[in-house]
């Protein structure tokens, strides 16, 4: 407990996304020096991992002819280990080489337009993609085989919510929460002593019709991460086109999956594993998670309204919180 300390906000847009930081300060802080601090780490991402820039590394990479190498920077090469172990332990419900796929169901940065492939583009596509074509070990240089594109776009952001909380870390800063597109991580205590609690993200379904109390965890150097449907899909002629696509099929996955939220000790690892859980949804993707001993929450569309489905880490985080108040 430190009463001499405050509790700030910072926030700002980056990464296609908004950003905010609640950090306890002294009084006197230099927050302009923080914030533009936080912009730079984002910059660094950006630069190296976003396909809407041109000149981003993995925009190069996409691009490049079959046996180019490129050399990974350390940031880099975290996050293809990280998607490279999910895409292995979820058999290839997560895939980072799914950019192809994504682009031709008209979602990303290089979409043509909205619109379903045929059965001859689907075909061809699928392909492309495939992690397993990544032949890519930690150390080495990433070889392009052909084709292929990667897309982190499902990792990214809670790579950025890790990134940021061990810079504010090194700048000195004993407790925060940090959150990138709604992927959060907490750390520290605040002025009062205690830990950082916050509400699990809802959609529109759950709350207009959820029978059951809000959903609080406490993060206490902790992450959550959380991937729905509700924002971003579209609509044609066949129906609802979601944006969360099976890599395994190459279709989207069938609507029936609300929201899939996945807490873990890094934003990275629940960011990946929420993807991959959507994908599979309840029935398969709640037997891996306690398989794997992970904190998930899946919530599913039914005709009698949405259901919740809880790994049981995540039912244990859960304990002694449902009267606690969010901070």
């Amino acid at each position: 407990m430190d009463q001499a300390q405050t509790i700030a906000t910072l926030g700002g847009h980056s990464m296609g996304t908004t950003w905010s930081v609640r950090l306890c300060v002294a009084p006197g802080r230099d927050l302009r020096a923080l914030h533009d601090g936080i912009h730079a780490r984002l910059n660094e991402i950006i630069v190296q991992m976003s396909t809407w820039q041109a000149d981003s590394l993995i925009s190069r990479f996409n691009r490049a002819d079959a046996g180019s190498a490129f050399a990974l920077p350390g940031e880099f090469a975290e996050v293809l280990a990280c998607a490279l172990q999910v895409a292995a332990s979820s058999d290839g419900a997560f895939d980072p080489t799914i950019g192809p796929l994504v682009a031709l169901w008209g979602f990303g940065a290089d979409a043509g337009g909205q619109q379903r492939p045929n059965a001859d583009q689907l075909q061809a596509t699928r392909a492309r993609c495939g992690w397993q074509r990544l032949h890519w070990q930690p150390g080495q240089p990433l070889v392009q085989p052909g084709g292929l594109a990667l897309d982190f776009s499902a990792i990214a952001k809670g790579y950025a919510v890790d990134h940021l909380s061990a810079w504010l870390r090194h700048c000195g800063i004993t407790a925060a929460l940090v959150e990138v597109g709604g992927e959060l991580h907490g750390y520290g205590r605040k002025p009062d002593g205690s830990p950082w609690r916050v509400l699990v993200e809802t959609g529109p379904e759950e709350d207009d019709a959820a029978t059951w109390p809000p959903r609080v965890l406490t993060l206490d150097d902790r992450a959550v991460a959380t991937s729905g449907d509700h924002f971003h899909h579209y609509a044609d002629a066949q129906g609802l086109v979601s944006h969360s696509l099976d890599p395994r099929s190459g279709q989207p996955v069938a609507m029936t999956t609300a929201a899939v939220s996945v807490a873990a000790a890094s934003a990275m690892l629940a960011d990946a594993w929420a993807t991959a859980l959507t994908v599979l949804g309840p029935q398969q993707g709640l037997p891996l998670a306690n398989a794997h001993g992970l904190a998930a929450r899946f919530v599913s569309r039914h005709h009698d309204g949405p259901h919740e489905h809880l790994s049981t880490a995540f039912a244990a985080l859960l304990e002694d919180n449902a009267t606690e108040n969010p901070a």
